[in-house]
C-alpha cells in the first residue's frame, strides 16, 4: 500500500478517552464481526443495508486528491476511489466486508492469469464487449501502455512494480520518445502477456493496481492526464475543480454484465473538497438535507468521538475497521545514537504504547501493535513480539540495555512528527523520560512532513511513520520498510529507519523467489520477529480507519484492502429521491 495519506487532527486528552470508556463500557458493537469488537463502534458489517439505484452520493472531503492518473496513483483511499469508479483493472478485490473482501476476483481480464515458466510469465485474457466512455473498445495495447508510461520521469508518485518486476526494465523511461518494453507483448486485441525477472507467485495481486489499468495512447497527455483520466469504468469526469469539487457521472458504455464487482449504485458522484475535518463531523452526524446522502472521505476527529458514540443512532453509522496498515516509531540507525542495537532495542521496552492509544484517539479505534506487519499479513492474528506483551513497557529492562549499550543515565535524542501527531509525541516524551532517555520534538506541517523526515541526510533521530500493504503479502511491506536497498536521499519515504543489513536482505530475496504463496507468507511471517529484533524501528498501533455516513446511505462498510475507506464499488442510498445535487 503505498504509504498512508496521514490526515490532519486533534488528539484527544487521556481524561476524554477514559470518560470515553467509561461511557461505552458493556456496549456490543452494531452487528456481526469476524474481527474482536470495538467498544460500541460497528465492524464487519454493512451499514444501511442494500442500496437502491439512482440518486446522489455526496463526498465530504478536508482535501483534494494527490493523483488520479493510473499511472501515479499510490495512496489510500485514492486507490479505492479510482480502481473503483473511473478506470478498471486486469483483476480486482471483491466487494465485501472482513475476510472475503481480500479475495480476489477477474476484473478486464477472464480469469486471474495463467502463470508459466515457473511463475516468470504471465497471460491476461480480456474479456469481450469492453468499453472506454465514449464507446470505442479497451484494447490490451491500452494497458501495455498505461505499464510503460508509468516509467516516465514526469510520471512520478505511482506504484513501482512494473520497474522491480519487469524483464528488461532497467533505464527503461517510458513510451513517450516511441520506446516500447519487450517484456509486455499484446499478441492480439485481447490478450497481454508480462515477463518478468524472477517469478512472482502473486502477480494476481499486482495487476489489481492502477498501474494495470488502460490508457488508450490516443488519450495521453502528460502530467495533465491527472486531470480527466479517460474512463474504463462504471462512472467518468463531468467535471472537476482542483481542490474545490468532483463530479463523477455514469459511463453509459460501461457493461455491468462484464463487472461482477462494481454496482454503480448512484446516478451520480459529487466530491465538495476544502472542508474542514469537524464541520465535515457535525454535517453528517447532523445529517439534515443532502448531508443525510452523504459519506466521510477523511477520518472523523478524534474530538467527535464523544459526539458519536454516546449516540446509539449516530454510533450505529460509525464504520471503524482495521486499516490494515502499522504506525512505528522509526529509529535512524544510520548514525548514534541508533547505530547501536543495544539502545534500539531500549526503545522498544521504554516506549509506553498504551499511552499511544490514548493519545491517538483511544482504543475505539487502535490496537497496540505487536509487530511490523499487520494482522492483515499475518492470518488475522497479532504475531508475538520477542519483547513481551506489556502496553506499557518495561523500565526495568530498559534500563538494563541502555547500561549494556553504555548510556545507563539515558541520552537526549530528537523526533520530528506532523503537526496532528505532536500529542502523540509529547506522548513519547513523557514514555522515554521514565529511562532518561530525552526528547526533543519537532513539527512539522504534515504537507511536507514526508518530505522532511525523507531527506536522509538531514532526517531526525526518531519519526513516526506507517506503511500499508498493497495487497495480502509481506512483499509489499517488509521490503519496502526495511530492505537498505531501497533507500534514497530524497524522498525517502519507506525505509525512514535507513536500515541496512545484508542478512536480512538476503532473506528477503530467497523469500521473493519462492514460487509457493504459502510458504513465502510464512516466511515473511518469520522475518518479521528477525527484523524486530534487530530493533530498527518500534511497532505502535495498528489504527482503525472511523467514518460516518448520513442516515440515507447504505451499503457502506470500510474494505479491508483499501485501509478501511469504504468500498466505492457497492455504495449507495436507501432512499435517492431524499438526494439533491
Amino acid at each position: 500500500m503505498a504509504r498512508q495519506s496521514r490526515a490532519l487532527s486533534a488528539s484527544l486528552s487521556a481524561s476524554l478517552a477514559l470518560a470515553l470508556l467509561s461511557a461505552c463500557a458493556g456496549q456490543a458493537a452494531e452487528g456481526g464481526s469476524e474481527e474482536r469488537a470495538r467498544p460500541g463502534v460497528a465492524t464487519g458489517t454493512i451499514i444501511g443495508g442494500t442500496p437502491k439505484k439512482g440518486g446522489t452520493l455526496t463526498v465530504l472531503s478536508n482535501q483534494d486528491f494527490g493523483h488520479l492518473d493510473p499511472a501515479r496513483n499510490w495512496v489510500m483511499p485514492t486507490m479505492d476511489f479510482g480502481t473503483r469508479l473511473l478506470y478498471r483493472t486486469l483483476t480486482t478485490f471483491k466487494a465485501a466486508p472482513g475476510k472475503r473482501g481480500s479475495e480476489l476476483a477477474p476484473d478486464l481480464a477472464t480469469d486471474l492469469g495463467r502463470p508459466s515458466d515457473g511463475g516468470r510469465t504471465w497471460t491476461f485474457t480480456l474479456k469481450p464487449g469492453l468499453k472506454y466512455e465514449d464507446g470505442t473498445p479497451i484494447r490490451a495495447r491500452d494497458i501495455k501502455y498505461n505499464v510503460e508510461r508509468s516509467f516516465a520521469p514526469d510520471l512520478v508518485g505511482g506504484p513501482d512494480y512494473a520497474q522491480r518486476y519487469l524483464d528488461g526494465a532497467e533505464g527503461y523511461t517510458g513510451p513517450l520518445e516511441g520506446e516500447h518494453l519487450k517484456s509486455i507483448r499484446t499478441p492480439d486485441d485481447r490478450t497481454i502477456v508480462f515477463s518478468l525477472r524472477r517469478p512472482v507467485a502473486e502477480f494476481s495481486y499486482t495487476v489489481t493496481l492502477p498501474t494495470f489499468s488502460p490508457v488508450p495512447k490516443s488519450r495521453e497527455k502528460g502530467v495533465q492526464y491527472d486531470l480527466r483520466p479517460f474512463s474504463s469504468g462504471p462512472y467518468r469526469i463531468e467535471s472537476y475543480a482542483r481542490g474545490k469539487k468532483l463530479v463523477l457521472v455514469r459511463n453509459p458504455h460501461w457493461d455491468p454484465a462484464t463487472d461482477t464487482v462494481r454496482k454503480a449504485y448512484p446516478d451520480r458522484i459529487v466530491v465538495q473538497q476544502g472542508l474542514k475535518g469537524g464541520q465535515i463531523d457535525d454535517r453528517v452526524i447532523a445529517s439534515a438535507g443532502a448531508d443525510a446522502s452523504a459519506v466521510e472521505w477523511s477520518d472523523m476527529q478524534p474530538a467527535s468521538i464523544a459526539k458519536v458514540l454516546p449516540r446509539p443512532e449516530v454510533r450505529k453509522r460509525l464504520s471503524a475497521e482495521q486499516t490494515g496498515c502499522t504506525d512505528m516509531l522509526a529509529l535512524n540507525t544510520s548514525r548514534p545514537p541508533f547505530d547501536n542495537l543495544k539502545l534500539r532495542q531500549a526503545m522498544q521496552y521504554a516506549v509506553d504504547k498504551s499511552a499511544q492509544v490514548t493519545a491517538a484517539g483511544g482504543p475505539a479505534l487502535n490496537d497496540v501493535a505487536t509487530g511490523y506487519l499487520p494482522p492483515a499479513l499475518t492470518g488475522g492474528r497479532a504475531v508475538d513480539s520477542p519483547y513481551g506483551t506489556s502496553p506499557t513497557g518495561d523500565v526495568k529492562k530498559a534500563g538494563k540495555l541502555l547500561a549494556e549499550g553504555g548510556k545507563p543515565d539515558g541520552f537526549s535524542t530528537t523526533i520530528t512528527v506532523s503537526t496532528g501527531d505532536k500529542t502523540r509525541a509529547e506522548a513519547l516524551q513523557q514514555s522515554l523520560s521514565r529511562v532518561g532517555v530525552r526528547l526533543r520534538i519537532q513539527s512539522v506541517d504534515p504537507s511536507v512532513y514526508y518530505d522532511t523526515i525523507g531527506d536522509t541526510k538531514n532526517a531526525p533521530d526518531m519519526a513516526i511513520s506507517g506503511w500499508c500493504p498493497d495487497y495480502p503479502s509481506g512483499s509489499t511491506f517488509l521490503p519496502f520498510v526495511f530492505d537498505g536497498r531501497t533507500i534514497k536521499e530524497k524522498g525517502n519515504q519507506g525505509n525512514v529507519s535507513q536500515f541496512r543489513d545484508e542478512a536480512v536482505q538476503k532473506r528477503m530475496d530467497e523469500i521473493a523467489a519462492m514460487s509457493d504463496a504459502e510458504s513465502a507468507d510464512k516466511a515473511w511471517i518469520d522475518l518479521d520477529s528477525v527484523v524486530l529484533r534487530k530493533s530498527p524501528a518500534v511497532p505502535l498501533l495498528w489504527k482503525r480507519k472511523p467514518l460516518l455516513v448520513g442516515d440515507n446511505v447504505a451499503g457502506a462498510f470500510g474494505h479491508p484492502a483499501w485501509t478501511g475507506q469504504f468500498d466505492f464499488a457497492v455504495i449507495g442510498l436507501k432512499d435517492p429521491s431524499r438526494s439533491k445535487g
